[in-house]
C-alpha cells in the first residue's frame, strides 16, 4: 500500500469510527429515556439516531440492512413505551 493510500485510510478510519461511537451514544441516550419511561426524550433520540445512521450508510460506513435491522428494533421499543 501505497503512502497516501495507508495516510487514506488512517483518516477514514478515525471518521468511521467516530460516527460509529456517535451513534452508539445516542442509542445509549435512546435506552435510557426508554426504562425512564421519558417519551419526549425517546422520541428526540430516535429521529437523531435515524438520520445519523441512514447518513452513515449512505457513506458506506454500516451495511444498508443492518441499519434497518437496527431501527426496527429501537422503533418496537418506542412503540411499546408510547402503547403504555
Amino acid at each position: 500500500m501505497s503512502e497516501k493510500r495507508y495516510r487514506q485510510s488512517l483518516k477514514r478510519h478515525l471518521r468511521n469510527k467516530m460516527t460509529k461511537s456517535e451513534v452508539k451514544t445516542y442509542i445509549k441516550d435512546f435506552t435510557a429515556a426508554v426504562e425512564g419511561n421519558d417519551k419526549e426524550a425517546a422520541e428526540k433520540s430516535f429521529i437523531l439516531i435515524t438520520k445519523k445512521m441512514d447518513t452513515a450508510a449512505g457513506k458506506g460506513i454500516y451495511k444498508k440492512n443492518a441499519v434497518a435491522r437496527k431501527k426496527s428494533r429501537l422503533a418496537k421499543k418506542l412503540n411499546k413505551l408510547i402503547a403504555g
